[in-house]
């Protein structure tokens, strides 16, 4: 079969409906949520927006992938049934192995144990978090005992950690479509937990940074995987809350990393901040041992091997019986996201506001020490104190979702759907776009000089903090409502795209702030935010035309209505 002149042009194939429906699936890599993220966290908002997300459980099902071609981006099959490639319609279905009603399926495992799954998986992701900005604290002691001259040098052990957390997602994260969840985090802390020992007992400052490099690439799982891991064990009803549970490790451990890193750093040495976190990754690890398996495809896989062997009768089938290698997982996962984002004007234009406001975001854990260490005299363990007010600023966003959520729902809905647009929550990202650059012209004009009181750059944390956490939900969340199937790669693409510029532009951060002063730096970086205040007006106004323009979202809804 030869692939389509639609997939020629673009990547994305159109649906046959004349092909059988076992060669004709929307089980997708799309429909698997893991590459959700991290750094990339989203809260829905009502149990009908959730249905619409990538959250929804036929969105959670394993992807059929029919490999044609030995090309870079593998012919995917579509259509609207979730039959795998091996559940030929032959079989009969008496034969079909399903979860018994007795609690098998983990949706309806007990609520206590499900919240244990969301405590291990979480306590995972605020560690890989951490370890990110943490670093920030070890600098002052690595700069001294390896003599590093140049702070852009001492900063790319940060950067290599951002950069490895962007090609995690894309190549990490899909291992749980073939090997399942719980290998995937188990495997993954295993090694991450291996590879920060070297950063303790490194003699050299390269080790440090090729080893950050490589333990992010692995920890990237825990962050991607997690809200997989929650769609696996909580039904509409309760996913968002769920998620929103989550977020909170996630969204306040870049605060928490530099807290703790610093008190560590003054009192026990740098070295032992990576003493510190390994610790905490072979917890982590423990308790993950003792969670079971959630991924739905692969219990249902065992279910029917176990069957089989059990009864001697090669008949008993499931719908997931056909495995992928790990060679069609990648074709699928890591083509995709890269063709959205360079193809699709909407995501040029999100993929920009965000990447730009995450590497703001970040510069802060540069420009936060030069502030209350180099200038104010603050202690290595005050300075984390610092980052309170932003810390702050992430749990007003996180707990004023309610309200957030009647801002949206009181939006006119669609006669044809019966719910409000997608646009709705762009209103909470015009909030956002207002509130990170209050935040951070605030931070500027009050830093200095020292005589102005330190409670005030603290303060602006509040708003800096909230404006960014809104930022990464809401955006999340409109890209993921609006791409449908896609979802998750348009995602991918954009975590990839925010952790690059991310990880970039701290290294310029001490030329910057040495040619221009802190209050300069800071205040031109709020100019830029300013800049990029239009761009959720401009979607909240005219965001439905602009998605009707997109030839992969028009696409995508003709082969949802059979067209």
């Amino acid at each position: 079969m030869q692939p389509s002149s639609d997939l020629e042009k673009t990547g994305f194939p159109t649906c046959n409906t004349q092909e059988p429906k076992s060669r004709c699936s929307t089980a997708d890599p799309e429909k698997d949520d893991q590459k959700i993220s991290s750094y990339n966290i989203r809260t829905s908002f009502s149990s009908s927006s959730l249905n619409n997300t990538a959250l929804s459980p036929e969105r959670i099902l394993p992807f059929d992938i029919e490999t044609e071609r030995d090309v870079g981006f593998s012919s995917l099959s579509c259509s609207k049934t979730a039959v795998s490639l091996a559940a030929d319609v032959s079989r009969h279905p008496s034969f079909e192995v399903k979860f018994d009603a007795n609690g098998e399926k983990p949706q309806h495992w007990p609520l206590w144990y499900r919240i244990l799954i969301i405590a291990a998986v979480s306590f995972a992701s605020f560690i890989v978090v951490i370890h990110g900005t943490a670093y920030t604290r070890s600098m002052p002691g690595m700069i001294e005992e390896f003599e590093l001259k140049d702070l852009s040098y001492a900063t790319l052990g940060m950067s290599s950690y951002l950069l490895g957390i962007s090609a995690g997602s894309l190549v990490m994260a899909p291992l749980s479509e073939v090997y399942g969840r719980k290998v995937v985090y188990i495997g993954s802390l295993f090694l991450y937990s291996v590879f920060i020992v070297p950063c303790a007992l490194a003699t050299t400052y390269p080790q440090i940074i090729v080893m950050r490099f490589l333990g992010a690439f692995v920890g990237s799982v825990t962050i991607s995987n997690t809200p997989g891991t929650i769609s696996d064990i909580f039904d509409e009803k309760y996913r968002a809350l769920a998620i929103s549970s989550w977020s909170l490790a996630p969204l306040n451990g870049p605060v928490v990393g530099p807290l703790i890193g610093g008190f560590v750093a003054q009192y026990l040495g740098w070295r032992w901040i990576y003493w510190l976190l390994f610790i905490m990754s072979v917890i982590s690890w423990f308790l993950l041992i003792f969670v079971k398996e959630t991924y739905v495809p692969v219990l249902l896989q065992r279910k029917a091997a176990r069957i089989r062997k059990e009864t001697g009768d090669d008949r008993w089938w499931c719908q997931y019986d056909e495995k992928l290698s790990m060679i069609q997982v990648l074709k699928a996962s890591i083509p995709r996201p890269i063709i959205l984002a360079f193809t699709e004007p909407i995501l040029w234009l999100w993929n920009a506001y965000m990447s730009i406001t995450y590497a703001i975001l970040y510069l802060s854990f540069i420009a936060y020490p030069l502030i209350f260490v180099d200038l104010r005299g603050w202690s290595q363990s005050l300075a984390g104190l610092a980052f309170l007010g932003t810390g702050v600023g992430n749990l007003v966003a996180i707990l004023g979702e309610p309200l957030f959520r009647r801002i949206i729902n009181s939006h006119r809905k669609d006669p044809e759907t019966g719910q409000v647009p997608l646009e709705a929550s762009i209103s909470i990202l015009c909030i956002a776009s207002i509130l990170c650059p209050l935040g951070q012209i605030w931070f500027s004009c009050t830093a200095l000089p020292i005589s102005i009181h330190w409670i005030w750059p603290i303060l602006a944390g509040i708003p800096f903090g909230a404006g960014n956490c809104l930022a990464m939900i809401y955006s999340t969340n409109y890209i993921s409502n609006s791409y449908g199937i896609y979802a998750a790669s348009a995602i991918a693409g954009n975590i990839v795209m925010r952790n690059v510029l991310g990880g970039l532009l701290p290294l310029s951060a001490a030329a910057m702030y040495a040619k221009l002063g802190p209050q300069w730096a800071g205040t031109l970086l709020g100019i830029l935010e300013v800049i990029l205040i239009p761009v959720p007006f401009v979607f909240y106004k005219w965001g439905r035309k602009i998605r009707e323009k997109s030839s992969v979202i028009s696409r995508m809804q003709l082969d949802m209505q059979g067209k």
